[in-house]
């Protein structure tokens, strides 16, 4: 698995380590300590190790700053310990791990830890699997009887009825992420080239439909009984606990549970191509894509750390090579470089999609590609290349201490695949040991004369694009019909216990929560300031909201916001593009400024070492654009070609398509980045009179967390920012009318679509902080808003019909809508929109059960210990405070409210806002294959068009 290189988990051992020179020897049976990490100088993550009898892998990290605790199981087991013929079976029984076990019921994994206030999930990659939740602190001992439950106690528990719901599911999945998204099959397809047949990462994660269609039940219970044992799994518990607390619960639950089948590492063979591979496909999308690939190393060998610089060198920003070359000349619309590295093997990849208006055709991008190869041999590597990395692994190691499970999955990381768990002072010395001859010898190595895959992806029908005829097919498999394993070919192990499992742990109390102390200022501009000190990471995070977005537009001049700021993230007076990208990179700072319906949003991050520098360069992006013509029409014709891709993406036509309903006769209508008749209308000097009328401070709001006291940080803003003067004209907001007939299917056609995209809705209340919007989303929590929800639950885990389907308010303080959505399988479709309609319906006319009214108040009520952990997760409370002028006792009177509703309230609320007669039905679908199937529902079925 790739570890991230630039957001490494760390912590500070002089003022963390809490471990060290006193060992721990009161273990309790069955246990051993195995190490525990000792004071040092320099970055560490503090930990101690155990190993239970049965092999299992404990970790314990003590961080006391928050009321909570991330619990993380990591299986050595992904997709690359699967057979040929046998894909996805990791993957698959990521799902099944959360449909419930011997002594937890159906359903209610997910529902034990939302009611305990947490979250969780659970991925899977070509090496490993993890599960993890994050949770109240007093809720430690529930998550390790979950883990417990399902490590040990699973099989009983699998039926057919869920073997069969979930492989749907995962077909669900699959058509929604890859078979239905644009390039979605490139991944797989230069797998299969790249790698000789049978390799472990010759297929897809996620698997093929016709491997898991062949398997049964028995094959994926074999597939647990042989990777899921203790002895192959690392237990890593991180937050407010203490390890010998921690011990007797872990020893508990886990102890009993056998060993599995012994598990050896993989072995790592260097992958060899015997000639360069050219491959093609056509595909649903806008651009064509040139994709090159070559074999390298594997994680962690001596070789990556040169091998990720030459790739930041190569196509790592705008600074790169392939930037220089493709994106700045507007040859491409995108240009990049990257290497991902696994257990087994790393690739490293070179991609562009070219831009139409060049007239450039893939044959001419791979030349421009091979020709930067030879230019990166005649520039050769600078200081500078090296420096700006080193600074990046810097910020990212200290940014990563801000939240638990970053440095609980680290930890999990490191030990699971290199048996140690805290190696970032390890990862930090091999980047910062690179040197200009070892970019240039992996160059020399894996690069210069070697053979690769060459993927090109072209819109359908226009093959004359690719950049070179196929020369490679892979090998066709005859796998043949159904597996006949059977149950009694499973050599099933059982655990002894001394207690009674099927007891669910009772939590303690709730720990009490510290709302995040504020401080304020004003910068004489007009810009409130609202700001907090957080002390655990030397870093500061800021945010700067200018108010001006789309709201502000008028059609004709539609993602004019977008565009400006767009540009201010480009040059400036006194920087091209390139140097100010390099000035901040050498900091290890970012500055990000993107636009919304309102306002447009600066993002600033920066160790706090390198505050002042980083603010004189906001400044200079403030308050000096370049605005430079070259600029303007690149970003304008990326700009266009973002529009048209995006338009063969179902969820953003769906998306499009339905505001433009709601929203009819308003610039709500419109989406943030414009269309294709206003961007190509939009001039430089739109943009200029943009800026020049609307960016003003005044109305401005800044929200800043940092380790610096408020004088320090407030010095600094007044400095940099208090010159900045101006206000903005204010305006009035229109947000339009429903135009849709309500009762009505509109269908948009999106041929041999394999899924339908759906949209249920009215428009709906304005958002509020505590009032009727806030116990209208509380009402419909239950029904639309969690995992558990009915919705969700009849339509993914009943059905079988969609990977998830949900249904909200959403709203800001101008306008809202209530929307059901999902995107369901294409043979689905007309029973999907039966259920929602009947799920909303119902609970409109029967209103919520008491138990469900419990669950909803648990699961909010109890959640407040995760809300304020990080800076980012500050700065979004602090800038509710800010935009609707609150106090932070909104967030009591918001428990209050969640205390205090009663029954007949959500029952009101629901009898008043969910009238499906008052509600659309939007379909994007294959409009040949769904217009007589939606005719039977009884609505009036119109088709419509973009």
């Amino acid at each position: 698995m790739k570890k991230s290189k630039l957001a490494f988990a760390i912590a500070f051992a002089i003022t963390l380590t809490a471990c060290g020179s006193q060992i721990q020897t009161n273990l309790p049976a069955g246990v051993k300590l195995i190490e525990q990490s000792e004071p040092q100088q320099g970055i560490h993550i503090p930990y101690k190790k155990y190993q239970l009898d049965n092999g299992l892998t404990l970790i314990v990290h003590e961080d006391h700053s928050d009321p909570l605790v991330h619990v993380d199981v990591t299986y050595h087991v992904g997709s690359a310990r699967e057979e040929l013929g046998k894909s996805g079976f990791a993957h698959f029984f990521e799902h099944m791990m959360f449909q419930g076990s011997e002594n937890v019921g159906d359903e209610e994994h997910f529902r034990i830890i939302t009611e305990a206030g947490g979250t969780l999930n659970g991925t899977t990659n070509s090496d490993r699997t993890n599960y993890f939740e994050t949770v109240p602190v007093n809720q430690v001992e529930k998550m390790l009887w979950l883990e417990a439950d399902r490590m040990g106690f699973l099989l009983d528990a699998v039926t057919e009825k869920k073997f069969e719901v979930q492989r749907e599911t995962v077909k669900n999945e699959r058509g929604q992420r890859i078979d239905n998204q644009p390039y979605g099959r490139l991944g797989e397809r230069v797998a299969q080239a790249l790698y000789p047949d049978g390799h472990p990462y010759s297929w897809p994660v996620i698997g093929y439909m016709d491997d898991l269609n062949r398997a049964n039940v028995n094959d994926v219970k074999a597939f647990f009984l042989r990777w899921y044992g203790p002895n192959n799994a690392t237990l890593t518990i991180g937050g407010a606990v203490k390890a010998e607390e921690i011990l007797p619960l872990v020893q508990k639950y886990f102890g009993s549970i056998p060993r599995g089948p012994e598990v050896t590492a993989a072995a790592k063979v260097a992958v060899k191509l015997p000639e360069t591979r050219y491959i093609s496909m056509e595909d649903n999308v806008h651009l064509p894509l040139l994709y090159i690939t070559y074999p390298t190393a594997y994680a962690n060998h001596k070789d990556e750390a040169a091998l990720d610089i030459l790739s930041e060198i190569l196509g790592g920003g705008n600074n790169s090579l392939l930037y220089k070359n493709l994106v700045k000349n507007q040859v491409a619309v995108q240009a990049a470089v990257t290497h991902p590295c696994r257990e087994l093997a790393c690739d490293f990849s070179l991609y562009a999609l070219p831009n139409p208006a060049s007239g450039k055709n893939l044959a001419d991008i791979e030349q421009i590609i091979r020709a930067s190869l030879t230019e990166f041999e005649q520039r050769g590597v600078t200081d500078d290349d090296l420096l700006k990395v080193k600074a990046k692994i810097e910020a990212g190691s200290i940014f990563g201490l801000q939240s638990v499970a970053g440095k609980v999955s680290q930890l999990a990381a490191s030990e699971t695949f290199l048996g140690k768990p805290d190696t970032i002072g390890d990862d930090i010395a091999r980047y910062n040991a690179v040197t200009k001859d070892d970019v240039m010898r992996v160059y020399n190595t894996y690069i210069k004369n070697q053979h690769s895959v060459v993927m090109s992806v072209v819109p359908r029908g226009q093959t004359q694009l690719i950049a070179r005829a196929d020369n490679f097919k892979p090998v066709q498999h005859d796998f043949g019909g159904p597996s006949t394993t059977k149950a009694e070919d499973l050599q099933v192990r059982k655990a002894t216990d001394n207690f009674d499992r099927s007891k669910q742990p009772v939590a303690g109390v709730n720990p009490a929560v510290e709302l995040p102390a504020t401080w304020t200022t004003d910068l004489g501009n007009g810009i409130q300031v609202l700001g907090s000190q957080s002390t655990e990471t030397p870093t500061t995070s800021l945010l700067l909201k200018i108010p001006v977005g789309s709201y502000y537009e008028t059609a004709d001049k539609a993602g004019v916001s977008a565009l400006l700021a767009a540009l201010l993230n480009e040059s400036t007076q006194n920087y091209s593009t390139e140097q100010m990208s390099l000035e901040l990179e050498k900091l290890g700072s970012s500055i990000s400024i993107s636009s919304g319906d309102s306002y447009i949003d600066v993002f600033v991050s920066s160790l706090s070492k390198n505050l002042p520098k980083t603010l004189v360069l906001l400044e200079e992006k403030l308050r000096n654009p370049g605005f430079k013509a070259e600029d303007f029409s690149r970003l304008q014709q990326q700009t266009l070609q973002g529009i048209q891709h995006s338009a063969t993406n179902p969820g953003y036509i769906a998306a499009t398509a339905y505001n433009k309903m709601m929203f009819d006769g308003s610039i709500a209508a419109v989406p943030n980045e414009g269309t294709l008749e206003s961007v190509s209308k939009l001039t430089l000097d739109d943009v200029k009179n943009w800026h020049q009328t609307y960016f003003k401070p005044a109305g401005g709001q800044l929200i800043v967390v940092s380790d610096l006291p408020q004088d320090t940080v407030a010095t600094e803003l007044k400095n940099q920012l208090a010159d900045w003067q101006g206000k903005g004209p204010s305006i009035q907001v229109n947000t339009g009318k429903m135009k849709a007939q309500p009762g009505t299917i509109y269908l948009l056609d999106k041929p041999d679509a394999p899924q339908s995209e759906i949209r249920i809705g009215k428009r709906s209340l304005t958002q509020d902080i505590t009032g009727e919007f806030y116990q209208a989303s509380l009402m419909n929590f239950v029904l639309g808003g969690t995992f558990n929800s009915r919705i969700n639950l009849n339509l993914r885990e009943d059905k079988g019909y969609t990977y998830g389907a949900r249904a909200s308010f959403i709203a800001d303080k101008f306008a809202g809508t209530y929307t059901a959505s999902a995107a369901v399988r294409a043979d689905a479709t007309v029973d999907s929109i039966r259920q929602f309609i009947n799920e909303i319906d119902t609970f409109r006319q029967n209103g919520i059960k008491d138990d469900e009214l419990a669950f909803m108040r648990l699961a909010i009520n109890q959640s407040d210990a995760l809300k304020y952990e990080t800076p980012n997760a500050k700065l979004g409370f602090m800038a509710q405070i800010l935009e609707f002028n609150l106090t932070p006792d909104f967030v009591r009177e918001r428990n209050q409210i969640v205390s205090s509703i009663s029954k007949e309230q959500v029952n009101a609320l629901a009898a008043k806002h969910l009238d499906t007669k008052e509600m659309i039905i939007l379909v994007v679908g294959d409009a040949k294959r769904l217009t007589t199937e939606l005719e039977t529902l009884g609505y009036p079925v119109q088709q419509i068009s973009m």
